[in-house]
């Protein structure tokens, strides 16, 4: 069977978060559950890992049951093995991913984001690999002055800078 290219688009609504990985062990869905829950107080999230063995089944944990219910049907359509999938609110991707990436078993982070997201998946005789994300969209031009005014005003009303 010759691979085969295949586009998933990752169901979210404009202020949910998410964060696409690769790690690898049964734990994995408890630990990044620790790493989220550590990491902002009030953080509202769902976490699902696709396991690659045994069962192969999509493991959840999370805070909030919508979520929750949100990252396992992500991880599932994706299928790749070894996937995870965390869909967040009430924090920015700035606040969770550092703990998220020193979680000991994961290997990569493909995106952080609250852009829109499609997951480049490769279908091979064996399962399905997760080969890249397309994260937001293509740029347009290049940054303006009145554009850098408006970036720099817009961290300082989120409070991100001074």
């Amino acid at each position: 069977m010759p691979m085969r290219m295949e586009e998933v688009k990752v169901e979210k609504d404009k202020e949910t978060q998410i964060i696409i990985g690769h790690a690898g062990f049964i734990k994995t869905a408890e630990d990044l559950y620790e790493a989220m829950v550590n990491s902002v107080p009030g953080v509202k999230f769902g976490v699902a890992f696709a396991e690659a063995s045994g069962p192969c089944l999509v493991r959840s944990e999370g805070n909030d049951v919508r979520l929750t219910r949100l990252a396992e049907r992500n991880a599932l359509k994706i299928g790749a093995g070894h996937t995870f999938v965390i869909m967040f609110k009430d924090a920015y991707p700035i606040n969770v991913v550092n703990a998220v990436k020193n979680v000991n078993e994961v290997a990569r982070i493909y995106c952080a984001t609250a852009n829109p997201v499609q997951v480049i998946i490769a279908n091979a005789s064996q399962g399905r690999s997760l080969i890249g994300v397309v994260d937001g969209s293509t740029a347009k031009g290049i940054e303006k002055e009145a554009n850098r005014a408006e970036r720099k005003k817009f961290l300082r009303d989120i409070k991100y800078k001074l």
